[in-house]
């Protein structure tokens, strides 16, 4: 179900990267490595370009300057096919999570298999298994408008491991749910890991940074002025 990422891959890269809105700069001189088994929180006040960021990550948007490399791939160089090939290696859970709410929880969670052709009996195990993970299993039948906050930050990240992916990227993933959710889901970004795969964060919760770096070696990112530079000193 949750499968091991091999030692060396799972390698997304941002050099000297910047990105502008119109006449704007919003990101400058941004330089980040994500190997596989990093766990990276990003912070930074809102409209720092945190989720901007992730973007430029999973390849949503390109860069105006520099590079990003993914899987050892420059991205620009990347046709459709290969950008969505990359994307199938990047979990994404999104601050306001968007599900089909004419679907059942489990049928949304297995919506990347579709996707990707890898809709099979042996993939829907690993839905069940991963709905049994994120404690959802009573709730595989429901519809997405049935689901609290919490349920739906799980169902998110279920979604977005259900193809295994080499690295997970989340933005404010605990924005809306209470502490004790919170911990839950964190507890699940951690196992996931442990497996290997590379984490990154963006989040303005303090407190869920300082109960992280308690269970993993997690490294704390500011962005300031549109530049990334390492923070958390005092956490």
């Amino acid at each position: 179900m949750l499968r091991k990422t091999r030692t060396g891959s799972g390698v997304i890269e941002l050099q000297a990267v910047e990105y502008g809105y119109g006449s704007g700069t919003l990101l400058r001189d941004v330089s980040l490595t994500l190997p596989a088994g990093s766990f990276h929180f990003l912070t930074g006040p809102s409209g720092a370009g945190k989720t901007t960021l992730l973007k430029l990550c999973y390849l949503e948007l390109m860069a105006t300057a520099g590079h990003v490399t993914v899987f050892g791939q420059d991205a620009r160089r990347l046709d459709r096919t290969g950008i969505a090939l990359a994307r199938q290696k990047i979990g994404v859970v999104h601050q306001d999570c968007q599900f089909l709410d004419h679907l059942s929880v489990a049928d949304n969670i297995a919506l990347p298999l579709t996707v990707s052709g890898r809709d099979d009996a042996a993939r829907r195990k690993d839905v069940v298994d991963l709905l049994a993970w994120t404690g959802l299993t009573e709730r595989a039948e429901a519809r997405p408008p049935e689901l609290s906050g919490g349920e739906r930050q799980r169902a998110a990240l279920a979604r977005a491991v259900v193809v295994s992916p080499d690295v997970i990227l989340a933005d404010e993933p605990t924005g809306n749910i209470d502490w004790e959710m919170s911990l839950r889901l964190l507890q699940l970004l951690v196992e996931l890991n442990r497996l290997g795969k590379a984490i990154l964060i963006a989040t303005h919760d303090l407190n869920l940074i300082r109960q992280a770096k308690s269970h993993v070696s997690a490294r704390v990112l500011r962005l300031r002025a549109g530049r990334l530079e390492a923070g958390g000193a005092d956490l």
